[in-house]
């Protein structure tokens, strides 16, 4: 199915394995920081409308908690 070429060594081969496994690695670390990142500003603008609500001296702000 796939040989291996000859000029390649067994270390350059697993070097070029190292390599493509750290990368995916860091892209694996990315997502989930940007996934992360996300969710805390999703979170925060909800507790900013929150607090806008009730600094407005409204009563009925626990619809933003609860959604209509």
């Amino acid at each position: 199915m796939y040989r291996q070429d000859s000029w390649m060594s067994e270390a350059d081969v697993q070097e070029a394995a190292d390599r493509q496994t750290a990368s995916l690695g860091g892209v694996a670390i990315t997502l989930v920081l940007l996934i992360l990142g996300l969710l805390l500003v999703r979170q925060l603008h909800t507790k900013a409308a929150i607090e806008d609500c009730l600094m407005a001296g409204r009563i009925n702000c626990d619809l933003l908690v609860t959604g209509p």
